[in-house]
């Protein structure tokens, strides 16, 4: 049965040495956010990981839901961990004290989050989507509403969900069909089909707050008249108090690939009492809000799949005996070695090792710039990290979850015909981790907003302000020698990215396919650059403490090992990507349909 062991020893190192949280102890939330503290959440959050969540991932994956009457009945152990969840106060780590948060920056809530997923993904979702609709809320709410909603979203007592798609559409949603008509008495009464809603139905909470796109009657065609409502389970009371059941149902649950422990739904809307989310025809802004940090926790998910899935191949590759090793035998008194000697196992390995670790480092540095957008007590250093957090939603969502999917393959690969077999676990982690690259937007949908959105957007102002922390760095450790074997290669890199990024300008507007063609090889340009930037930042760190009082340390020195891996191995395919982006659209559009 595979195990699950949360990397508390790197989250620490890039939390305290790489990104230094104390820096910003002057800014709301991190001044609380000491290292004793993120240290102590750290192991309570790992503890809870690897006791309550990870014994039930494989229960969840055999049991799944079932739907009764319109009652949706959780895995066995389900209920329970959620309330395990709540009285842990996990929900509220993040959130504003004004309704019962702690209020600590949100990095450190991605850290809690990526244990979640490692542990048991399909569990992480029910808390997960809770969190995206308080964020919603907070933005776009009313008063009314945020008192109202907003402490029960915040201590886990109600869940939250987000509603999109429909039969008919889904990415395209300005062709919604649920329509939203006026009571008369400030509310709207919905009605409608949702599907693949996440979270739907469930009775693990009292109330579940279903945030709505809807087209008010009468309202423009396209996204320009999407509205957002606000639609609870059970209508709430000027008290606080839980009224009647509301007209939204749960019609249907998906029979899907993965993620089985989590309730897929399709929602039905037969005139349910709705509340308006912000201005009318202003609702696809809101829900952005939510989506966008959807993104970054479906990228998240990439990792931490990739991560369980590393740990336990890991785990079977030094105990596996098979073969011998090519240079002579390793374990001469056995019948033969384990297979971590032999180079193609130790190539998967260290391919997924390298990956989760600089991406681990470039999702918590996203955050970190998130947190800065909300707390900077400048607006430059807001609009900045704003400019960053956007640029990067895409590349993190899309590269995560392509490369965390091929992770729990290779992964899987290292287990031989063991790894087709269910009772080793490594094929529920590939299943499981495959929907990332679908939902939320699909990620060919992520690197046309990449490409075809943020790279326009101010000018090009954010991609610029990334080359300059490129330059930055390149600039302050160019001459360290230590460095130069990482410095170099993240500037070949950079200049990479910017003749990609020059080519778009110069090839993209007449010809708008150069762009479509292209988005997804300099999404995978993009993402391996600023990987690179984190491995040379990680390195550094490494190197002066090596030098400063830990030498022989393994962990430090399994960091510049396995950065000089990433710059030597994987980095170089910045050059297939630039070439690909620079073939432009002709062969990609040249066949014709019918030939297909």
């Amino acid at each position: 049965m595979p195990t699950y062991q949360a990397p508390t020893r790197d989250y620490g190192f890039l939390l305290h040495e790489v990104l230094d949280l104390t820096r910003y102890a002057n800014l709301p939330g991190f001044a609380e956010a000491t290292p004793d503290l993120v240290d102590q959440i750290i192991a309570q959050a790992a503890k809870f990981a690897e006791e309550v969540l990870q014994p039930l991932n494989a229960v969840g994956d055999t049991q799944g839901c079932t739907l009764k009457d319109g009652v949706v009945t959780v895995p066995d152990g389900f209920a329970d961990a959620y309330r395990q969840l709540v009285d842990g106060g996990w929900p509220a780590l993040v959130c504003d004290p004004r309704y019962g948060g702690q209020g600590l920056p949100n990095v450190v809530g991605v850290v809690f989050n990526e244990m979640v997923s490692s542990a048991n993904m399909a569990f992480g979702m029910y808390p997960g989507l809770s969190h995206g609709a308080y964020s919603a809320l907070i933005h776009h709410g009313s008063d009314d509403q945020k008192d109202t909603y907003l402490p029960r979203l915040v201590s886990g007592e109600w869940t939250g969900t987000m509603n999109l798609t429909e039969p008919h559409c889904g990415t395209d949603l300005g062709l919604l069909r649920t329509k939203a008509v006026p009571a008369g008495d400030g509310s709207y009464r919905i009605s409608g089909q949702k599907i693949w809603i996440s979270a739907g139905e469930h009775e693990m909470a009292e109330n579940i707050i279903h945030l709505v796109l809807a087209r008010i009657e009468g309202a423009p065609e396209g996204v320009g008249g999407i509205s957002l409502f606000l639609v609870p389970k059970y209508l709430v009371g000027a008290d606080g108090a839980l009224g009647a059941r509301n007209a939204v149902r749960c019609g249907g649950l998906e029979e899907k690939m993965g993620i089985h422990g989590n309730a897929t739904c399709v929602m039905n809307y037969d005139e349910a009492t709705a509340f308006l989310v912000g201005e009318e025809n202003k609702g696809l802004k809101a829900m952005f809000t939510m989506m966008n940090e959807a993104r970054l926790g479906v990228g998240l998910q990439g990792i931490a799949l990739s991560e369980v899935a590393y740990q336990n191949a890991r785990a079977f590759a030094k105990d596996r005996l098979q073969g011998r090793a090519l240079t002579g035998p390793k374990n001469p008194d056995g019948p033969a070695d384990p297979i971590i000697v032999h180079p193609d196992v130790r190539r998967m390995l260290m391919n997924v090792k390298a990956f989760n670790e600089g991406a681990r480092a470039l999702l918590l540095w996203t955050a970190l710039w998130g947190d800065l957008a909300d707390r900077a007590e400048d607006e430059e250093t807001r609009r900045k990290a704003d400019d960053l957090m956007g640029l990067m939603t895409p590349v993190l969502k899309a590269y995560c979850t392509d490369m965390g999917f091929a992770g729990a393959v290779e992964a899987q690969q290292v287990y031989g015909g063991s790894g087709y077999v269910k009772e080793w676990g490594a094929e529920q982690f590939v299943r499981d981790v495959r929907i990332a690259m679908i939902y939320e937007g699909t990620n060919g949908i992520q690197a046309l907003d990449l490409v075809g959105r943020k790279l326009a957007s101010h000018g090009g102002r954010a991609v610029f302000s990334f080359f300059a922390e490129i330059d930055a760095f390149i600039e302050a450790n160019g001459d360290d020698d230590s460095l130069k074997e990482f410095v170099a290669p993240l500037g070949v890199a950079r200049k990479h990215l910017e003749k990609a990024t020059m080519w778009f300008m110069e090839n993209a507007l007449e010809k708008p396919d150069n762009a479509g063609a292209g988005a997804a090889d300099y999404l995978h340009l993009f993402a391996l650059t600023a990987i690179a930037l984190m491995w040379a930042q990680m390195v550094r760190t490494a190197q002066a403490r090596l030098a400063n009082g830990a030498a022989g340390d393994p962990f430090y020195e399994a960091k510049v090992v396995t950065g000089r891996y990433f710059v030597t191995r994987i980095l170089p395919r910045t050059a297939a990507h630039l070439a690909a982006v620079k073939a432009g659209a002709d062969d990609v559009m040249a066949l014709a349909a019918d030939a297909f």
